[in-house]
């Protein structure tokens, strides 16, 4: 990146806005009109309970923060890859589809 000499190391830019696996899972699945089941499994003993990042720092050095909520952000990156399927679809031969 292209930063002041002082701005050094890694600097979170993660959404600081929380949800559950659950939510992302279900809008995830809503968004793209899968028929995926969501299953339940036991969370690893070392399994963080909340994953809130601290972006403090992308604010101070960086004057960033996000502006693209979770639904709209997954939905620009489903449309994104749709196309390159379909771009992808497009150059193959027929009997490869």
């Amino acid at each position: 990146m292209d930063t002041p000499n002082d701005v050094t190391g890694p600097i979170n830019i993660g959404n600081p806005v929380e949800f559950t696996m659950l939510e992302l899972a279900t809008l995830v699945i809503e968004l793209t009109g899968s028929r995926s089941k969501i299953v339940h499994m036991p969370l690893p003993a070392d399994d963080p309970r909340q994953r809130r990042p601290n972006i403090s720092l992308a604010r101070e050095k960086l004057d960033w923060e996000p502006k693209i909520q979770l639904r709209e952000g997954l939905q620009l990156t489903i449309d994104y890859f749709d196309r390159q399927l379909a771009g992808y679809a497009q150059h193959q031969p027929a009997d490869a589809r």
